[in-house]
């Protein structure tokens, strides 16, 4: 699956799963989620861990307008890091021993970057525009470790799946934006929501498409010395 690696003079490779490792891992280390967005809570939640949720505040306009190379890898990766930075430095205090991930997420289509259509119009008219068509969602992915309340590891990726739309009829399309779901969402869709009737297939990993790729956010895990085994709930709290 394609995907933009961005190397961190940070980052470590993962210590040997060693008993006296698994229990320094499970003894504090929690995991944030540097973002607002139910979809990516309830993918994690779905996937047996149970975050703390802080929301960035990140201009995203300002990160994006001080892109000097604004491809679209590399505009979704530097929203992501922005946000898990901004996080790191806000919980490093509450939560010393941590990893923070934020993500952001647009779609492509037809050479075109589409984020969030905020207004009923936009979703509408984007909407026409993609009925019928392919686009590629990609999705930034960004983790920071801290550790004592130090930021000592980090990594960076992006993932790309491409959609297949169907061609929902005018008046779906309008039943579909009345409802809202399409105003606040990256692409003005969803695939786990009422936009997933109107979706056809994908071509790589669903779960980024919703807004967290699980198989990326295990490997930067991995990357900054964290198994995500240990991020797991215990039975006795499902």
């Amino acid at each position: 699956m394609p995907g933009t690696r961005t190397s961190c003079a940070s980052r470590s490779t993962a210590p040997p799963a060693t008993d006296a490792g698994r229990r320094n891992y499970t003894r504090r280390v929690r995991f944030v989620l540097a973002s607002a967005s139910p979809a990516r809570l309830g993918v994690l939640r779905n996937a047996g861990v149970e975050p703390v949720v802080r929301v960035s505040g990140v201009d995203e306009d300002a990160v994006a307008a001080g892109l000097t190379d604004p491809t679209p890898e590399r505009l979704v990766t530097a929203l992501a890091a922005a946000k898990a930075d901004a996080v790191a430095a806000e919980v490093a205090t509450e939560h010393p021993d941590a990893v923070v991930i934020g993500c952001d997420s647009m779609l492509s289509l037809h050479g075109e970057m589409i984020g969030k259509p905020n207004d009923p119009r936009v979703a509408r008219e984007r909407w026409k525009r993609m009925a019928g068509h392919s686009g590629e969602l990609l999705t930034g992915h960004a983790v920071v470790r801290l550790d004592g309340g130090a930021r000592t590891k980090d990594a960076v990726e992006s993932r790309t799946t491409t959609v297949r739309f169907s061609a929902p009829s005018g008046v779906e399309i309008e039943a579909y934006v009345a409802t809202g779901e399409p105003l606040s969402v990256a692409g003005g869709f969803t695939l786990d929501g009422l936009g997933g009737w109107f979706v056809d297939g994908v071509d790589g990993d669903p779960s980024s498409v919703i807004g967290i790729s699980l198989p990326l956010t295990r490997s930067l895990l991995a990357e900054v010395g964290v198994r995500v085994v240990d991020l797991w709930r215990p039975r006795n709290q499902e």
